[in-house]
């Protein structure tokens, strides 16, 4: 099985709601540290872009992310991070599997 890697944008017009959404990130990362098959996150910002930021969590697999995304806590762990989801560019996230890494 390959690890998945989530991405999920993130946007912030202000450095109120840079703050924000830092804060929540912080919520979001202590709530999943436990759920079974993740691996971590980052909180990355795009310096040509500063409003713009991605969510990026690790996966032991598919399997591990789609059982915690069918999961009853999926919605509660995340909410603090949704009303900064970042809707510019259509979706607000996307998944990726590893296909090589060194």
């Amino acid at each position: 099985m390959a690890e998945v890697r989530v991405l999920v944008y993130q946007a912030a017009v202000d450095e109120e709601q840079l703050d924000a959404v830092r804060a929540a990130y912080h919520v979001v990362s202590g709530r999943l540290a436990q759920v079974p098959g993740m691996l971590g996150n980052e909180l990355l910002r795009n310096p040509y872009d500063p409003t713009a930021l991605v969510v990026v969590s690790r996966w032991a697999s598919r399997a591990a992310f789609d059982a915690w995304e069918a999961g009853a806590e999926h919605r509660d762990d995340t909410a603090p991070l949704r009303p900064y989801r970042d809707h510019r560019a259509g979706s607000p996230f996307a998944i990726y599997e590893v296909e090589a890494a060194y």
